[in-house]
């Protein structure tokens, strides 16, 4: 007897996607075109292949599509599948398939395609990123063309969550080698142009197979790393949309410039300042803890972001059910700081290097901020802005840094602590295996105990310096409608965005 886990599309509701209330009262009215800003130059467009975020922003809903997917609340709802049951032991999961699905090559949709892209995600050679999200898969089988069935190897109470990621979007099967440079999907918007550190330019793909979306004929993708000048080109009419990374101090001004408006939504976004925990110093945990204790984490929410985010204490956000407030475990007190430097054996300092990533504007003025309260607990720090390009290769990918600083947007990926190739280089098995009783659990009190349990080890190791979580804002032109204002997963969706009549 199979326990049924069913999500029905209503005639209103389509592809469960809401669709804001005020877009169904004045009805979409389908054409016209749309420019986005987005701060950085993605790595290639495959999100199977690098974890930058700025992939998604682009990809996410617009060009991909996996089984299932989030929409703008965080609810998972269908995609490729339009249903799914679970067995009651929790180790078969059976997907059932859209019939009038199309590639943007006119290749139609297939279970050979979704089995090939689940085998290369469990292909260590494959290149995949993120495998610890499939690693209970032991098969995939398709007993019927529209039928694909997972069988797992143990209870993951995660699959469902990890299926609707970017990571598990799917592509034609012979297509895996060009993914990075010419994507192409099942999304609503095709792959039109590309002109690298400009712009990115998305079509409306007409055999889509939902034919009431997307409104839009074209979406352009402007690549503006500087903050001042999207805020100019957006006042200027060049751009009508900043879906994130909107400065606290530009908030006013917008708001002030007739025609255009703001709106702030939640974000799962830990602006983190990362340690080398291999690396002396941050190899002891006596330091790690000096330099939690020496800053002033709402200082810099209420001096440098004029009070537009939360602080906190561990890898989590207010904007996901684990949160822990765990703030006052290391609260900013400098007198302690320079105790714990002088038990390490730095009594008379120490000097780190600490590498901003240049694209990012929330990330370096609060790297700026901090480096200046390190300094008056007797850290010297010499500060570096990195180009993004550099900062994957050698900071993300090759751990060769001391600290740097960067925001985790992905959501749920406390994971990434069990981790210990990566690039905080944290090392402790106990992370493993509670990830593992969180995947097993048969309730979701245990899963939250588990979860919650791993929020207070890294953060009584002080693995790293969470220090707040800002708001996510969002700036558009007047008459815009159906964007995203909250961000529970990394993603400027434009499918049901629509300029009103």
């Amino acid at each position: 007897m199979q326990r049924h886990v069913r999500w029905l599309l209503s005639a209103v509701l389509t592809f469960g996607w809401a669709g804001c209330a005020l877009a169904q009262q004045e009805g979409p009215t389908p054409g016209g075109s749309l420019v986005v800003a987005i701060s950085a130059d993605p790595p290639g467009w495959d999100p199977t292949l690098s974890t930058s975020q700025e992939i998604p922003r682009v990809t996410y809903g617009n060009v991909f599509e996996g089984l299932v997917r989030f929409d703008r609340h965080g609810t998972i709802v269908p995609a490729l599948a339009t249903a799914w049951t679970v067995s009651d032991d929790g180790l078969v999961w059976t997907f059932t398939l859209r019939d009038d699905v199309r590639f943007h090559d006119g290749s139609p949709l297939t279970v050979a395609d979704v089995m090939a892209k689940f085998e290369r995600a469990r292909d260590p050679d494959s290149g995949h990123v993120n495998q610890q999200y499939y690693e209970a898969i032991a098969s995939v089988e398709s007993p019927d063309p529209s039928i694909v069935t997972f069988s797992l190897t143990r209870p993951n109470r995660s699959l469902l969550y990890n299926l609707a990621r970017p990571d598990s979007i799917i592509y034609p099967a012979a297509s895996a080698a060009t993914q990075r440079s010419q994507p192409i999907g099942t999304g609503p918007f095709r792959f039109a142009r590309y002109v690298e550190g400009s712009e990115v330019r998305l079509e409306r793909f007409e055999d889509y197979w939902n034919p009431e979306l997307p409104h839009l004929e074209t979406v352009t993708f402007r690549i503006i790393s500087d903050p001042n000048t999207r805020l100019a080109a957006l006042q200027a009419g060049d751009i009508d949309l900043i879906g994130a990374a909107v400065p606290p101090e530009h908030v006013g001004v917008i708001d002030a410039t007739p025609g255009l408006e703001t709106h702030a939504g939640t974000a799962t976004t830990e602006i983190t300042v990362a340690m080398n925990n291999a690396r002396p110093p941050f190899d002891d945990p006596r330091v790690r803890q000096a330099i939690t204790h020496a800053i002033d984490k709402e200082a810099i929410v209420r001096g440098a972001f004029f009070g537009q985010g939360t602080v906190i204490g561990t890898h989590m956000t207010p904007a996901e059910p684990y949160y822990l407030d765990l703030t006052d475990l290391y609260a900013f007190d400098p007198e302690r700081a320079r105790a714990l430097l002088a038990e390490a054996g730095y009594a008379d300092g120490l000097s780190v290097t600490f590498e901003l990533p240049e694209p990012y504007p929330f990330e370096r003025r609060t790297g700026e901020v901090i480096a200046q309260q390190l300094r008056e607990v007797g850290i010297t720090v010499n500060l570096a802005v990195v180009e993004w390009g550099t900062w994957i290769q050698r900071i993300f990918l090759g751990a060769d840094y001391d600290m740097t600083i960067i925001g985790h947007a992905e959501p749920r990926d406390i994971n990434i602590y069990a981790n210990p190739d990566y690039y905080f280089r944290y090392d402790n098995p106990r992370i493993a295996e509670l990830l593992a009783e969180a995947e097993a659990a048969r309730s979701a009190e245990t899963e939250l105990e588990a979860y919650q349990e791993i929020a207070r080890i890294i953060a009584e190791d002080a693995v790293n310096v969470w220090v707040f979580s800002p708001a996510n804002t969002v700036a558009v032109r007047e008459g815009l409608r159906g964007f995203w204002i909250d961000q529970p997963t990394p993603a400027i969706d434009v499918t049901e965005v629509f300029w009103a009549p």
